[in-house]
């Protein structure tokens, strides 16, 4: 195989890794995608490869997050377009109740999270930081989480956080006198 040949498998190997994980992939998994085991190389073929996504994709984007894990994503404020064509959710449930409850309740600790969500929190917050869709703070012993400003432009919220707290309060308590106000449940659905 001549180098070029090589380059151009190394490279299909990290886009392939990076479209098929779904997830954020660590540079060391990426590394033994590519088949290089050289970090150097790897890194200069994924320099290369965001480089090429970037001018020719207008939807999608290779990021690097706080964490130092690459993800190939749909760029956020392409989301809400492509929410009903998706063949499974962003999130499980119960990470987007874990989201929602931090959302809602921030700042709150982990420790008040494990008290209502359970122990399964702790894989929940790992995968919501690896997301960057929150941060945490350490105050003494415990950790304080918050949604971070990507978790407001992926879901397309503006405005503060006391605004979101207000208005996810104020869909609650629609939801809630109109349950209290009809005697029979209803099925309702949402159409975008």
């Amino acid at each position: 195989m001549t180098k070029i040949e090589s380059i151009d498998e190394a490279t299909a190997r990290i886009e392939s890794a990076l479209y098929s994980a779904g997830r954020p992939l660590k540079i060391e998994d990426i590394i033994r995608a590519s088949g290089t085991e050289s970090r150097t190389k790897t890194l200069e073929l994924l320099e290369n490869i965001m480089k090429k996504t970037k001018s020719a994709f207008k939807a999608l984007e290779i990021v690097i997050l706080p964490d130092g894990s690459y993800v190939m994503q749909l760029k956020p404020e392409y989301s809400s377009t492509v929410k009903r064509y998706a063949s499974k959710p962003v999130l499980p449930n119960a990470t987007l109740k874990t989201l929602s409850y931090i959302a809602y309740m921030q700042p709150i600790s982990s420790k008040q999270l494990v008290e209502t969500r359970g122990s399964g929190v702790y894989g929940h917050l790992k995968e919501l930081r690896q997301l960057d869709y929150i941060s945490h703070q350490n105050v003494g012993r415990l950790k304080i989480f918050t949604t971070t400003e990507k978790f407001q432009k992926y879901f397309g919220i503006q405005g503060d956080v006391e605004d979101l707290k207000q208005r996810l309060f104020s869909k609650v308590r629609k939801t809630a006198s109109t349950r209290q106000s009809t005697p029979t449940p209803q099925i309702t659905t949402e159409v975008n």
